[in-house]
């Protein structure tokens, strides 16, 4: 990891509204899946960090839940996640879906205390809509705050991503790598298969059940067979544990399935996932026990 003069590095921090599609733009810039992604807003809790690396550059962008109001512990520490975000980053990324585009007041609020950051406005989801509505959306945004860039994409299909990656690499500072070059994240392989595990949470249930959800891996054995994993699903009320469970255990069994079978692709080898469902009134209200699972 040595430092020449000619290296630059930076953080680049992804911040905007739940369901924007920041999750789905990193992966796509990353060209690997570290973050998970459901049509669900909320999906991301943690701030998940990617590594993109070539010979004379490194980029770490920071992928953020969602901007909104928090009403409950769970909430507020995903809100410290987006503020600490912000604070470590050299640029911003304001990511806004071009179909519901009201950008939340205290976003500009934070925005408007930054000093010495890059911010541009990244117009998203533009496959949904005619440029002229995409122009229209970026110009009421752009009379809110004065950005230094606009770029239009569509994180989906991919449009528009190579001009916003050109834009980042020019604004990225002379700096030495912070990572190995050939790492894709920080997380150990155990976050992954706790976010693959609630992903398929999100995909399977519905209502309240995902955002009353966390996974707790207790046990994780690498053997020359399989690997050996053992994860508590936290839920919040007693009547949430039968519906996770199903009649005769039918829903946990495909939740167990579809979830080993994305946690198998991941680790490249077999995986016994043993899923138990614990009860914990109320934890998404409790400071301790929001610490406890790593929030």
């Amino acid at each position: 990891m040595e430092n020449t003069p000619e290296h630059r590095s930076g953080y680049v921090a992804i911040i905007g509204k739940p369901n924007a599609g920041k999750s789905t733009l990193m992966n796509r810039m990353l060209g690997n899946k570290v973050s998970i992604t459901t049509h669900k807003p909320q999906t991301t809790r943690h701030q998940i960090l990617g590594i993109h690396s070539e010979d004379d550059l490194q980029i770490i962008f920071l992928d953020t839940p969602g901007v909104i109001d928090p009403s409950y512990e769970l909430q507020k520490a995903m809100m410290k996640t987006v503020d600490r975000a912000r604070r470590d980053a050299d640029i911003i990324l304001l990511i806004v879906d071009v179909t519901d585009y009201k950008v939340p007041g205290r976003i500009f609020k934070m925005f408007s205390s930054m000093k010495n950051k890059e911010i541009f406005l990244v117009i998203n989801k533009i496959d949904k809509t005619s440029d002229q509505q995409c122009q229209v959306v970026a110009r009421e945004i752009q009379e809110k705050f004065d950005f230094d860039d606009t770029l239009f994409v569509s994180a989906l299909n991919g449009e528009g991503l190579e001009q916003l990656m050109d834009t980042i690499k020019e604004n990225i500072t002379s700096g030495p790598p912070f990572y190995p070059k050939d790492m894709l994240s920080e997380q150990p392989v155990r976050f992954f298969v706790a976010e693959m595990i609630r992903e398929q949470l999100f995909l399977l249930y519905h209502q309240e059940i995902p955002y009353s959800s966390t996974i707790n891996i207790v046990q994780y054995d690498e053997r020359d067979d399989l690997d050996y994993i053992s994860a508590d699903i936290i839920v919040n009320r007693e009547s949430q544990k039968g519906i996770l469970i199903g009649k005769g255990g039918k829903a946990i069994k495909k939740l167990g399935k579809s979830a080993r079978e994305v946690i198998q692709a991941f680790v490249d080898k077999k995986v016994y996932l043993d899923l138990h469902v614990k009860v914990r009134e109320k934890w998404r209200e409790n400071p301790s026990h929001v610490r406890h699972y790593g929030y």
